[in-house]
């Protein structure tokens, strides 16, 4: 499964904007037919998606379309202009039930075969964001095609009537079933988007506390906002320093026939150890190279 750390959306429309994502080095371009285009320019951004996805080489980053969600008559539209083309994956919206899910994957499918794709290599990334998708998630991430939940917070805050906040508190229980079921099934979960852009600091900060929470990346709208989100959701040099001691100590006290041991003044034991793996999977999928344990 591929590293999602920041996920960028780009107007599916603009040619500009599209061309300039994929000099970023950013983990995820999700061109977009939904919100990010105008209703009058529907047909231009699929037909300027298809165009990018056909021309531009997008390098290391993952190559997104976000179609309308699933009953707004434009879906099946939308689809039909991008998936001869081969995106990586298909962003489906306001992802309600695993029906959607299903009718998605089935239109995926018959190009998979059309083509001669290797079967289930388009995936679905889902948008939970609004209270029916949010209690629905149980029956939604056991689709074998879904790679990734993403949270919508604005749409989500809408949806139930909150006011949205700098703290995020009026989302954390939805932030948390997202993160749960994501886990639950081996799904990458995709934080909320940060509309201040020019706040960087802001940006890296509720970026980090979506990481201490569980989620794995975080949407994004603006190119100031790729660095600070990579940066929070990939471990520093000391965290990786401190897991690799975490996963070598514990190999040689199992050795010895300890089950827990002190590390620093600290009792460690498997939940602990089975983080700090977590840690390691995080750094590589980032792509940072370990060298290998030291072997005593």
């Amino acid at each position: 499964m591929r590293s999602r750390r920041a996920l960028l959306y780009m107007p599916g429309d603009d040619w500009k904007k599209i061309t300039k994502a994929i000099t970023l080095g950013v983990d995820s371009i999700c061109m977009d037919m939904e919100d990010g285009t105008a209703f009058n320019r529907k047909a231009e951004a699929r037909a300027t998606i298809a165009k990018a996805l056909d021309e531009l080489n997008f390098g290391r980053s993952e190559k997104l379309a976000r179609i309308n969600s699933v009953g707004s008559g434009l879906e099946a539209q939308d689809l039909q202009a991008v998936i001869d083309h081969h995106p990586d994956g298909v962003v489906l919206p306001k992802c309600e039930s695993r029906e959607q899910l299903e009718w998605l994957s089935q239109e995926i499918e018959k190009a998979e075969l059309a083509h001669g794709w290797p079967l289930n290599s388009v995936r679905i990334l889902a948008l939970a964001e609004t209270a029916l998708g949010i209690l629905n998630l149980p029956e939604i991430v056991r689709h074998p095609r879904l790679d990734a939940i993403i949270f919508g917070g604005e749409d989500f805050a809408a949806s139930v009537g909150a006011t949205r906040s700098m703290e995020a508190w009026e989302l954390f229980y939805a932030r948390s079933a997202v993160v749960t079921a994501c886990a639950a099934y081996g799904l990458q979960a995709i934080d909320i988007v940060n509309i201040e852009f020019r706040n960087t600091d802001f940006v890296f900060d509720e970026a980090m506390a979506g990481a201490r929470m569980g989620f794995t990346g975080k949407q994004i709208i603006h190119p100031a906002q790729v660095e600070p989100v990579q940066q929070a959701f990939s471990p520093s040099e000391e965290a990786i320093a401190y897991a690799r001691r975490v996963v070598a100590t514990f190999e040689t006290n199992q050795r010895e026939g300890k089950g827990t041991y002190d590390l620093d003044g600290k009792m460690i034991d498997m939940p602990l150890v089975k983080n700090a793996q977590k840690v390691l999977d995080r750094a590589r999928a980032a792509g940072i190279r370990l060298q290998p344990l030291p072997r005593k």
